[in-house]
C-alpha cells in the first residue's frame, strides 16, 4: 500500500444517533419504488402497467436517452402503481412484494473467459449498470465509453456514515468478485480506497490498487480521492461505484440473480435506537423507522432524509429509501422561531465559528435541527470556502463562472473534477444561505447540453 494521503482540510459534524454495531432483518415493506428522480439526466420510459405481475431484476422502464440502460424491480409482486407529477412526469413506479422472492435469472458468467462486452450486457439486463457513475457530471456511465480507471470508496466520512467495514464483513467473496467484474470494464487501474487505522478487510481484496486515506470529511468522497491520485483532465472520464453496489454487482456474478439487499445505517438525534437495518433498495420508509422514533411534543415535528445531513434527500414516513442511500437519518425539523437565537451564547448550538461557545467543547455530540437561522443573504467573498474543499481548486470562482453560465471558465476552474456532494461542506458553512450543490449542479447540466 503506498504512503498514507493526509488531508488538512475538511470538518467532521459530530452528531447525536450514530448507529451501532448491531443489524436486524426490516419486515417486508408494504411497497418498493425504483424513481427516476434518483438518477440525474434520466427520461423515463415505462416498460410496466399497474397490475403486472415482476420479478426481481424485471425491467420497469429505460432511459429514452440511452434504451439499453434498464430500471429494474428490486423485489418480485404485483406493480402497484405509476406515480406521476407535473406534465405527467413519472415520479416513481411502486412494486407491492408478493413475498416468494422470485428472481429472473441472469446466468453465472465465467469471469476468467467472459469479454467485456459480455460482462457489459450482464451489467444491462440486470438493471445494475446506473450503479456505475461517471466522472466529470456524476451521471450514470455510458455502456460504449471505456474508462480510464475505476474509483471505489471503501469507506464514508459524512455524518452518522454507516461503518462499511461493519456492514460488509460478510461480503468478501462479493467484493472480490465485483472488483473482477470493474477489471474488465477498464484497460486501467481499478482504484480502492481506504481509511488510515481503518482500514478492516478491505487491503485483502486482490486485484485493486489501494490507497489510505487519513482526514477530515469530505476525505471519504470519491470525487476528493480521484483529486488526489490521478486528477481528470479534459476529455478523460471516469468511473465510480459505492462499495456497497459493488457487493451487489458481485453477488449477481456470484449467483446469477439480483438480489437488491443492502444493509443501511438507520441514524439519527431522533431515532429511539440507532442501528443497521437489512432490507431491499427502494424499501419504504415506515418498514425501516416504524416504532423507532422518538415521541415528539405536541407542535413538533422531524425531518426524515434518505441519505446523510448534506446531501441527503427529504422523505416521509410514507416515502421511500433512495436508490443510492445507505443511511436513513432523523433530525428536528427546525420549524419554529428562537426568540434572539443568533444572539445567545449558547454551548448547545454547533458552529463553524466562534459565535457559540461550542467550539471549547470540540468532542461534544449536538443535536442540530434543519433550522437555517434567517434566509438567503447577497453572495459575498469570505474565503471560507478554501478551508474546507481539500481539493486544488477556487470553489468561489467556480460558483460565480456556474452562475454566470460561462463554460470556458468553469472549464478553467475545476468543473469536470467536482460534482455537488464535494460541496456540500460550503454549503453547510455558508453564512449567505446559498443553495450551493444546486449551483453546482446546475452548471455541470449546462456543460452536458452544451458538450
Amino acid at each position: 500500500m503506498s504512503k498514507v494521503i493526509t488531508l488538512r482540510k475538511g470538518l467532521d459534524i459530530n452528531l447525536e444517533g450514530k448507529p451501532q454495531p448491531t443489524v436486524a432483518d426490516a419486515p417486508r415493506a408494504a411497497e418498493y419504488a425504483v424513481s427516476p428522480l434518483d438518477f440525474e439526466g434520466v427520461t423515463p420510459k415505462l416498460l410496466v402497467k399497474a397490475g403486472d405481475k415482476v420479478k426481481a431484476g424485471t425491467p420497469l422502464f429505460f432511459n429514452k436517452n440511452d434504451q439499453r440502460v434498464l430500471f429494474t424491480s428490486p423485489v418480485s409482486g404485483c406493480v402497484a402503481a405509476i406515480n406521476r407529477g407535473e406534465k405527467r412526469k413519472v415520479l416513481s413506479v411502486t412494486v407491492t412484494p408478493d413475498g416468494e422472492g422470485r428472481s429472473e435469472e441472469f446466468g453465472r458468467p465465467d469471469l476468467g473467459a467472459a469479454t467485456r462486452e459480455e460482462v457489459v450486457e450482464q451489467l444491462l439486463r440486470s438493471g445494475l449498470w446506473p450503479m456505475i457513475v461517471q466522472r466529470p457530471y456524476g451521471i450514470i456511465a455510458d455502456p460504449s465509453d471505456t474508462p480510464r480507471a475505476i474509483f471505489v470508496s471503501a469507506f464514508d466520512s459524512a455524518p452518522l456514515a454507516p461503518d462499511y467495514n461493519f456492514v460488509l464483513r460478510e461480503e468478501k467473496h462479493n467484493l472480490q468478485t465485483g472488483i473482477e467484474v470493474l477489471r474488465k470494464l477498464t484497460p486501467g487501474k481499478v482504484h480502492l480506497s481506504v481509511r488510515a487505522k481503518a482500514e478492516g478487510d478491505m487491503p485483502s481484496l486482490a486485484g485493486a490498487e489501494l490507497h489510505s486515506f487519513a482526514g477530515k470529511h469530505p476525505v471519504g468522497n470519491v470525487g476528493v480521492q480521484i483529486h488526489h491520485i490521478a486528477p481528470i483532465n479534459k476529455g478523460e472520464k471516469v468511473w465510480t461505484v459505492n462499495i456497497q453496489d459493488l457487493a451487489i454487482i458481485g453477488r449477481l456474478f456470484n449467483t446469477g440473480r439480483v438480489d437488491m439487499t443492502r444493509i443501511i445505517a438507520v441514524t439519527g438525534s431522533e431515532v429511539e435506537k440507532p442501528a443497521y437495518v437489512r432490507t431491499a433498495a427502494g424499501a419504504r420508509c415506515d418498514s425501516i423507522l416504524g416504532g423507532n422514533v422518538k415521541a415528539q411534543k405536541e407542535g413538533d415535528s422531524v425531518r426524515i432524509i434518505s441519505g446523510n445531513v448534506l446531501t441527503g434527500t427529504k422523505t416521509a414516513m410514507d416515502g421511500f429509501l433512495g436508490y443510492y442511500a445507505n443511511q436513513l437519518t432523523v433530525i428536528p425539523e427546525g420549524d419554529k422561531y428562537e426568540l434572539l437565537g443568533w444572539a445567545m451564547p449558547r454551548f448547545g448550538k454547533f458552529s463553524v465559528s466562534r459565535s457559540y461557545f461550542s467550539w471549547l467543547c470540540p468532542k461534544k455530540a449536538y443535536k442540530l435541527d434543519t433550522n437555517l437561522h434567517g434566509g438567503e443573504r447577497p453572495f459575498v467573498v469570505t474565503g471560507l470556502y478554501e478551508q474546507y474543499l481539500p481539493m486544488d481548486i477556487y470553489p468561489m470562482y467556480l460558483l460565480k463562472a456556474c452562475l454566470a453560465g460561462d463554460i470556458d471558465k468553469m472549464e478553467n476552474l475545476g468543473i469536470y473534477e467536482a460534482v455537488e456532494e464535494d460541496f456540500a461542506l460550503c454549503e453547510f458553512v455558508d453564512p449567505s444561505k446559498i443553495e450551493i450543490q444546486q449551483i453546482i449542479r446546475d452548471g455541470i447540466n449546462l456543460m452536458i447540453r452544451e458538450a
